[in-house]
């Protein structure tokens, strides 16, 4: 995926402690009326080759998705040395009505799971605007047997929120890892882990919080 995709809708960010932003004056429960573009600048990563992510933003602006169709984590057997860790970034410019920030209350993983016996796996994710620190990573583990479908969920109090600088526009960047150990018990065995599946793809689903910019 390339620069240029416009998306209407509403878009997002963040999770723990990121840029300092202008504090919002006052609360919106409603998301805002008018249309939020989301122009994805750059996708990259071994987990996101060229055309293998897309973005979509609910009707209501209350959340966005992100898709993957080829995201895998391997590891044991045959696998290739280098399979065992992918990851993602998506640098995406949000452009919102004027008056309005935002920001990532939930994010919500998807995908599937098969561990051999002793296997385990990592999924990771950090978030950040351009020009601030990235934050620390949410890191949910998993371990071996297993065979199933995975879920995981980040979500961030009210008071905990990291809003968007209000009249600024910064790019932010969403990173995700996969990551597979074939541990020592069965590594002639492949283990791996997917943001993907082969009925459909797995979303990744970002639930959005709005306020109001304090009034110039």
């Amino acid at each position: 995926m390339a620069g240029g995709l416009l998306l209407s809708g509403a878009v997002a960010a963040l999770l723990t402690t990121a840029l300092p932003a202008q504090n919002p004056s006052s609360v919106f429960d409603d998301p805002p009326p008018d249309k939020i573009v989301i122009d994805v600048a750059t996708v990259n990563g071994s987990g996101c080759p060229a055309g293998t992510a897309a973005v979509a933003v609910s009707p209501d602006n209350t959340a966005f998705t992100v898709t993957y169709s080829d995201y895998l984590a391997q590891a044991g057997g045959n696998s290739d040395p280098t399979a065992f860790r992918k990851n993602c970034q998506l640098n995406l410019v949000v452009h919102v009505p004027q008056g309005f920030t935002y920001a990532v209350a939930q994010a919500d993983y998807r995908g599937f799971l098969s561990l051999q016996p002793g296997a385990t796996a990592t999924q990771k994710a950090s978030y950040y605007f351009q020009g601030s620190s990235s934050t620390v990573p949410r890191t949910h583990p998993f371990g071996g047997a297993y065979n199933d479908d995975w879920q995981v969920t980040d979500s961030t109090d009210w008071a905990q929120l990291v809003w968007a600088p209000c009249g600024v526009l910064r790019n932010f960047n969403i990173n995700t890892e996969l990551r597979v150990n074939a541990g020592s018990a069965n590594p002639g065995k492949v283990s791996f882990m997917t943001m993907d599946s082969t009925d459909g793809d797995i979303s990744t689903i970002y639930h959005l919080a709005w306020k109001e910019c304090p009034k110039q």
